[in-house]
């Protein structure tokens, strides 16, 4: 966290000297690192976290004093924690907009309070506070975490001549600067290698790439630049023209270009990329390095972006292709986006295979065959920067050099230079944006700003493309396709709809089509059209975005270039074809959690749930209450894919979109209600929505659709009605509008699983109450579960189970799953290693294991030691459902020694925790216990007796216990092993019977020559005493 973040975090520049951190994979690997480091700071060392700062870390942070719960003192917007240091000043403190926070203890509590803003708020604080261990710990630890060899021998000259609390402050100190000192080591270790893994430009392809763009300065109005010259001609031995001492900081060489429609550009090309410098015109100059633009992945980028004339001429049908003789075999090269920098350099073969996929190639017609030959780049190939696989390079690729690889790595990146998107202007459309405002990811809003905890699962994972091998595999319509997006960038309005129209005439589903809009740049164009003031750009815009969205990457992509914003925008538009369509767009992006998000921070929550407001339960519907009813439909459709978001579900129901919800769930339309009910059964998650669906009155519509054709319906609203019967209101509505026996009737349709999933979950969650099982039971429920039991995935089965559980307390029903032979299989699932599936066969297992003839079932299973081996399941609530199960194992099984002594030992253990051996004592362990100690055997013996020990630390057991004859008499006899004829210490006037007469059978135990079980009895003995003392004296004095 100090030199990690000095020489391994990658800072932009900044006028005023305080530069920011960039957003970079680099960056957020390192901000990942810290914000874990952080996060369980605490909990792993808990004495450091208490240590005070010696300046406090402040920064601007989002969080208001609404975001703050218990352990602070809340006064209007200002916030301070309840733990001060030793001059009484609060360790965290918030003024909004600044926070302080003086100790580790307070910064993961505050990391924790952020939520989804974790990274955002780490990110201020390290911007901020670019030497975070010189306010933590001072400038002389400081100091010696910049050494390269710090030793515990430094570190302790810092506290000599300390008193002893100074010097116990200084051993946490050293402890907590040794802590600090491993995190930056770990930190400049992945730093290096993802660094190594990077493939990087070198100075061989930076000087092919100035050789290729000075053959473009010719004369004569078809040039693309004018000039391109280095500051220097002096080469250095590695390549390089930059100083040594830029070097080491990856620049390679500085250019003067310039263009012949803008200023001279002065750029800096360096192994990450190429960007904009302050001025460099010759060398030996001492200023102007730092960087004025961002980072370009090659020049011919930086100058598309810069000269509009340079991307006209540079993609001119000229310069696109050429034919090769058929027998040359063409070396193919490809770019290296962001995303792929740091994979597996691949081979000439691999490389040939990916002719189309970011090489930007063209075609034409080849006259010799009278077939189409697609062919790369003239430019490229003039230069020779194409060029075949030389057999020599096959036949012995144990001998490349590290220069024949970096020559390798330099046609790889050239291939991305090959890559050029020719820039557009469409100014001839009222309220158009220009070529230069197209936004790109560098305009977007960075995830990283919005970045929010695993709480809510990312549905996408990042899917490679499955792209045809060669060029010539893509069908006429990729080319097509392409062609159209060309004269969508230059045409007039009137061409841009006809253009529009002639698009939307290809099958857009098809991915190949989909990518095709993508590759040469149509999605900017599509994007730019909603900024529009033309509503048939728009509309014909969004019909090709509704559509293309389906496709992973393009929807991602739609997000990365701000697209969501325009589209959340529309939303607002008075023409409701337009409000349709964009929330429909919206449907299909919002189905990754970066997309939901950035719906939110747009306010597109509140107008989606807009959008609901219609009258869909009329007869005769007019023209314009048809288009309000479409709306409302596309409307619920976003608002279900964004309702995957915990913090959209509250937005939805703070915008009061609860009741409208409500209100369309009486539609008699399959395709409304689909989504509305979809929206309902993902918000039913939280309480909330539970106690408003119950109500509005939507149960009775839920059951209502469980009859109805539609699997996909009826699916949805089992779900809903499994979410909502957590509660007893919704289960006695259910009943009361008779949905049980639909609920019944969809277990017959075994072939859909997530149907079969929803349905026995609504099963499950009904049958918790007795009276909605004895009328499940007449639908003959309980055979059709039972089953179900077999060849199904695990949610149907953890549901089935949790179903038999509640069926198995009422008595008859245990008779009924032994016969269906549904005890073999509940015993054969205790194998499984589904935790939610375990908790609900324990408590199956158990329920059953009440009836004899299930116990003997059970037992003959090896079912009880299987129960048993469950106490050692890292789940708690396994190992908690397992002990109870155990209860009646043990008051019904019949069972030998062996088996009594590992049962009571787990009792035993189990008793340490919480209140389970009061639990244990209602569920009637402690009277089979006390029947163990007739054993013959010592080891069983000893387990019961510690077995009873802890359980006699309850007051309720010690009577049972006494009931039971561990103790005949409690009445003035001192516990411990006395001789006849002795008095007793507690009693001076009546001699102790002999012991065996009243303390049968522990008193002999006490008297055994094993420690441990003389240990136990004896306190167990001792417990059961005290309470005789408490309650005789209790009869005394009241």
């Amino acid at each position: 966290m100090g030199v990690s973040l000095s020489r391994a975090a990658q800072w932009t520049t900044a006028s005023s000297g305080t530069g920011k951190l960039e957003l970079t994979p680099m960056n957020t690997s390192l901000l990942k690192e810290i914000l874990c480091f952080v996060e369980q700071f605490s909990s792993q060392h808990p004495q450091e976290a208490e240590h005070v700062f010696k300046e406090p870390l402040q920064w601007s942070t989002t969080l208001v004093a609404s975001d703050f719960k218990t352990d602070y003192d809340i006064s209007d917007s200002d916030v301070r924690s309840h733990e001060k240091d030793s001059e009484g000043r609060p360790l965290l403190q918030l003024s909004p907009p600044t926070v302080y926070v003086r100790s580790f203890s307070q910064l993961s509590k505050f990391v924790h309070l952020a939520d989804d803003k974790k990274l955002e708020e780490l990110r201020a604080c390290l911007e901020e506070n670019r030497q975070p261990v010189v306010n933590i710990l001072g400038p002389s630890f400081a100091s010696l975490l910049e050494k390269e060899g710090a030793n515990t021998d430094e570190l302790s000259l810092i506290g000599e001549g300390e008193d002893e609390d100074q010097g116990r402050d200084s051993e946490v100190k050293v402890r907590l600067f040794l802590l600090l000192q491993n995190l930056d080591t770990q930190l400049l270790s992945k730093c290096l290698k993802e660094i190594s893994e990077q493939v990087r430009l070198d100075p061989t392809a930076a000087k092919n790439e100035v050789e290729l763009l000075r053959r473009f300065c010719s004369e004569g109005e078809t040039r693309a630049l004018k000039s391109v010259r280095y500051t220097s001609d002096y080469e250095f031995s590695n390549g390089c023209r930059a100083p040594p001492w830029r070097q080491v900081h990856g620049e390679m060489c500085y250019l003067v270009i310039e263009p012949c429609d803008t200023e001279t550009l002065y750029v800096t090309c360096s192994t990450a990329g190429a960007f904009l410098n302050g001025g460099i015109k010759q060398d030996g100059e001492e200023s102007g390095y730092e960087g004025t633009s961002i980072m370009y992945q090659d020049l011919v980028t930086l100058l598309n972006s810069r000269s509009p004339h340079f991307a006209e001429n540079i993609n001119k049908q000229d310069f696109a292709v050429q034919e090769l003789p058929s027998t040359q075999k063409i070396q193919h090269v490809e770019s290296v986006d962001a995303e792929e920098q740091g994979q597996p350099q691949r081979s000439c073969e691999q490389q040939e295979k990916n002719v189309h996929e970011k090489a930007g190639q063209q075609h034409t017609p080849n006259k010799a065959g009278g077939k189409k030959k697609y062919e790369p780049y003239t430019r490229w190939k003039n230069l020779g920067l194409v060029s075949p696989c030389g057999k020599a390079e096959e036949k012995n690729p144990s001998k490349s050099s590290g220069k024949e690889r970096s020559g390798e790595m330099q046609k790889k990146k050239l291939g991305a230079k090959s890559k050029m998107k020719a820039e557009f202007s469409v100014s001839s459309l009222p309220g158009r944006l220009s070529s230069q405002k197209i936004r790109n990811p560098a305009g977007a809003v960075p995830a990283d700003v919005f970045s929010e905890s695993s709480s809510e699962s990312e549905e996408e994972e990042e899917q490679p493309e499955r792209r045809p091998e060669s060029n010539t595999d893509l069908p006429s319509e990729y080319w097509q396709i392409q062609k159209l997006v060309k004269y969508l960038k230059g045409g007039d309005q009137t061409a841009t709809v006809l253009t529009l129209c002639a698009m939307m005439d290809f099958n857009l589903m098809q991915e190949t089509c989909q990518l095709a809009i993508r590759d040469v740049g149509g999605l900017e164009v599509l994007i730019n059209l909603l900024d529009t003031d033309e509503v048939k750009c728009k509309i014909g815009s969004l019909k090709i975005l509704r559509k293309i969205s389906h496709n992973v990457q393009i929807r991602r992509t739609i997000v990365d270039m701000g697209g969501l914003r325009s589209i959340v925008k529309i939303l607002d538009s008075p023409d409701k074809d337009l409000k349709a369509l964009a929330a429909e767009t919206i449907a299909n992006v919002a189905r990754f959690r970066r997309a939901r998000r950035t719906v939110r921070q747009y306010g597109g929550i509140k107008k989606l749930v807009k959008l609901l407001e219609c009258v869909p339960n009329l007869a005769n519907l007019t023209a314009n209450q048809v288009k309000d009813v479409e709306v409302a439909r596309c409307g619920a459709l976003a608002l279900w894919s964004c309702s995957k978001s915990t913090k959209n579900k509250e937005a939805i129901r703070k915008a009061e979109g609860i009741p409208l919800l409500g209100c369309l769930l009486k539609s008699p339309h399959e395709n409304m209600l689909i989504p509305v009910v979809g929206t309902l059964q993902e918000c039913a998650s939280e309480e909330s929505y539970r106690i408003a669906i119950q109500k509005e009155g939507m149960i009775r519509d839920l059951v209502k659709n469980l009859s109805s054709d539609n699997d996909e319906l009826q699916m949805h609203c089992a779900s809903a009605i499994f979410k909502c019967a957590e509660d007893q209101q919704t289960r006695v509505l259910v009943h009361k509008y008779k949905g049980l026996q639909p609920l019944v009737s969809l277990l017959s349709k075994a072939g859909n699983k997530q149907l079969l999933a929803a349905a026995t979950g609504a099963i499950w969650k009904c049958s918790i109450s007795v009276e909605n099982v004895a009328k499940l039971q007449e639908y003959k429920a309980l055979d059709t579960l039972v089953g179900l039991l077999t060849d199904q995935p695990e949610e149907v089965l953890v549901n089935v189970v949790g179903a038999l559980g509640e069926f198995a307390q009422i008595p008859a029903n245990k008779a009924t799953i032994r016969k269906c032979g549904g005890i073999k299989l509940l015993v054969n699932l205790l194998t499984g290693t589904n935790q939610a599936l375990l908790v609900n066969v324990t408590k199956a297992v158990g329920a059953c294991a009440t009836d004899k003839d299930n116990m003997a079932i059970i037992d003959q299973l090896d079912g009880v030691r299987l129960v048993w081996s469950l106490l050692k399941n890292p789940s708690a609530d396994v190992q908690s459902s397992a002990a109870w199960a155990l209860c009646p194992c043990i008051e019904n099984a019949k069972t030998d020694d062996r088996l009594r002594r590992h049962l009571a030992e787990a009792i035993s253990h189990c008793c340490m925790w919480g209140s389970n051996r009061a639990s244990f004592g209602e569920a009637g362990a402690v009277a089979s216990l006390v029947r163990y100690l007739k054993s013959k055997e010592r080891p069983v013996h000893q387990s019961t007796a510690m077995a009873l020990y802890q359980l006699s630390k309850d007051p309720n057991n010690c009577i049972t216990m006494h009931g039971k004859g561990v103790v005949k008499d409690q009445q003035g006899c001192d516990i411990a092993a006395q001789k006849p004829g002795k008095r007793s210490r507690w009693s001076s006037n009546t001699p102790c019977k002999p012991a065996a007469a009243r303390c049968l059978p522990l008193i002999h135990f006490i008297g055994s020559e094993d420690e441990m079980l003389q240990e136990a009895s004896a306190g167990c003995v001792r417990n059961i005493r005290l309470l005789a003392l408490a309650n005789t004296k209790a009869r005394l004095f009241h």
